[in-house]
C-alpha cells in the first residue's frame, strides 16, 4: 500500500531566501561602510549617527523602488502573456489543445494519453492549464510587486539597524573598530544562515559575505581617513 509523504527541498527556499539575504547584506554593508568611513574622517558621533540614519532611509527606499519596478515589469509581462493566451483559446481552441498535448508528449507521455490529459485539464480550467504548463506561470510564483518592495525594504532595514545601534552604544573613540567588528560578525551570521538554509557549506558562505563586507568597509575607511586628513 502506497503511503503519501511530504518532501522539503532546498530549491523551494531560493526565492525568498535570496531576497531576504540580499536586502539584509546590503543594509549592513552599505550603512556600516558609511558609518566607518565618516568615523574614520574624524567626524563627531552625532554626524556619524545622522549619516547612518540617512543611509538607512535612502537605502530602504532605493531597495523598495528598485524591487517594485523590476517585479512590476515581470507582472506586466505575465499579464500580457495570459491575456494573449486567453484570446488564442477563444479563437483557436483546437490548436491550443494540440499545443498543450505536445507539451505533455515532450514530458514523456504517449500521444494518446497526452491528448486525454490535455482535454481533461482544458475542460476544467483551460487558461490555468496553459498558463501553468505553457507559460510557466502559477499562482504561487506570480510576480507580486508590492510584497517584493516591502520585503526588500524591511530586510534592508533589519541589516542596517545593526551598525546604527552600534554607533549609539559605542564609545566615540571606538566607533570605527566596534562598528567594523559588529558588521563583520553580522555578515558572517547572515552568510552562514543563508548557506545552511540553502544546503551549502556554512563556513564558505560566512567567509564569502564577510570578505566583501570587510573590503567595502576597508575602502570607505581609507577614503574617510584621506579626506579627513585633507580637510
Amino acid at each position: 500500500m502506497l503511503q503519501s509523504h511530504s518532501e522539503s527541498h532546498k530549491a523551494e527556499r531560493i526565492g525568498w531566501l535570496r531576497a531576504a539575504v540580499l536586502g539584509a547584506n546590503d543594509g549592513t554593508i552599505s550603512v556600516a561602510s558609511l558609518v566607518v568611513g565618516i568615523a574614520a574622517s574624524g567626524a563627531p558621533q552625532g554626524s556619524i549617527l545622522l549619516t547612518g540614519v540617512a543611509g538607512l532611509v535612502a537605502g530602504a527606499m532605493s531597495m523598495a523602488a528598485g524591487e517594485y519596478v523590476s517585479v512590476q515589469s515581470q507582472a506586466d509581462t505575465e499579464i500580457a502573456d495570459i491575456r494573449r493566451e486567453k484570446y488564442e483559446l477563444e479563437v483557436q481552441p483546437e490548436l491550443e489543445l494540440a499545443e498543450l498535448a505536445s507539451i505533455y508528449v515532450t514530458r514523456g507521455l504517449d500521444q494518446t494519453l497526452a491528448r486525454q490529459v490535455a482535454e481533461k485539464l482544458m475542460s476544467s480550467d483551460a487558461l490555468g492549464a496553459h498558463s501553468r504548463d505553457e507559460l510557466g506561470i502559477t499562482e504561487t510564483l506570480r510576480a507580486r510587486p508590492i510584497q517584493a518592495a516591502l520585503a526588500s525594504a524591511i530586510s534592508f532595514i533589519a541589516g542596517a539597524i545593526v551598525p546604527i545601534i552600534t554607533v549609539v552604544l559605542a564609545h566615540k573613540s571606538w566607533v570605527t573598530e566596534i562598528s567594523s567588528a559588529t558588521a563583520l560578525v553580522t555578515l558572517a551570521i547572515l552568510g552562514a544562515t543563508a548557506a545552511y538554509a540553502g544546503g551549502a557549506p556554512v563556513a564558505k558562505g560566512a567567509m564569502r559575505v564577510a570578505f566583501w563586507g570587510a573590503l567595502a568597509m576597508g575602502l570607505t575607511a581609507g577614503i574617510g581617513k584621506l579626506f579627513g586628513t585633507l580637510v
